[in-house]
């Protein structure tokens, strides 16, 4: 499991920003995807291509009828499946970080408060295209895995590829567990896919379709920022306040 701490350090740092349904699909990711597969997974497939025989002794048969069947392991498509959905949280994980480093610094005025809460609105964009991206991931995995394995590992395949001599009879290890596993993994897909995309309308409508006094904002900052519009809604004429009134007018 020690291949899998730098994900566990990407999620931690994700689930600050997520909101609960967000940390759903965390710990859907964490206990049913990388803890099964990195326990029970990685010793069941260990030795899927060294027991896969054939009944033929032709050189080369075995390797081209494993190929056929299995174009891609179970165990490296599932793999590649969870660093391919972690990569999106890592980029968002390091803009947050840069976010809080740089609003840690700011100094506390009426300016750095607007400034702060527009690169909220940014933070919280991101976190959306985020689970955008997560959510096309999980469906193409699912398709791909239909496409690949359909729902079934079969005992046994017929292969006529070259150079089998004939139509061989192939045979698979522990094809009854595995067929288990390919269920339970599709449907944890399936489960993560479905709280993502519950979990994108939620969050846009919390973040994007609300008040400004629907944020998570304390008193007086909300205070503040409302002190702020006054001042900016004012008749000053001097160039960096009209500037200023613009900018926040469109990302508003």
């Amino acid at each position: 499991m020690g291949e899998w701490g730098f994900l566990g350090t990407v999620f931690e740092g994700l689930q600050d920003h997520a909101p609960m349904l967000g940390r759903f699909w965390l710990f859907l990711m964490l206990v049913f995807r990388i803890v099964i597969l990195g326990t029970v997974a990685s010793d069941l497939f260990e030795d899927e291509q060294l027991e896969f025989s054939c009944n033929t002794l032709q050189p080369g048969c075995k390797q081209v009828c494993y190929d056929k069947a299995f174009p891609i392991s179970q165990y490296r498509f599932w793999v590649f499946h969870i660093v391919l959905i972690a990569t999106p949280s890592l980029v968002f994980v390091m803009y947050a970080t840069h976010h809080n480093s740089k609003k840690a610094k700011q100094p506390k005025s009426k300016r750095s408060i607007l400034q702060n809460y527009i690169e909220d609105r940014r933070l919280r964009r991101l976190y959306i295209v985020n689970v955008i991206f997560r959510i096309a991931a999980e469906v193409g995995f699912l398709v791909g895995q239909c496409k690949l394995y359909s729902f079934e590992v079969p005992a046994q395949y017929p292969c006529n590829r070259f150079p089998c001599p004939y139509t061989v009879d192939c045979f698979t290890s522990r094809p009854m567990e595995k067929t288990i596993f390919l269920y339970f993994y599709f449907g944890v897909g399936v489960l993560s896919a479905f709280s993502s995309i519950v979990e994108l309308f939620y969050s846009s409508v919390k973040w994007f379709c609300c008040n400004l006094e629907n944020f998570d904002l304390d008193d007086s900052t909300c205070e503040n920022l409302q002190n702020l519009r006054q001042d900016l809604s004012g008749k000053k004429t001097t160039s960096d306040s009209r500037g200023f009134l613009t900018v926040y007018v469109i990302l508003s």
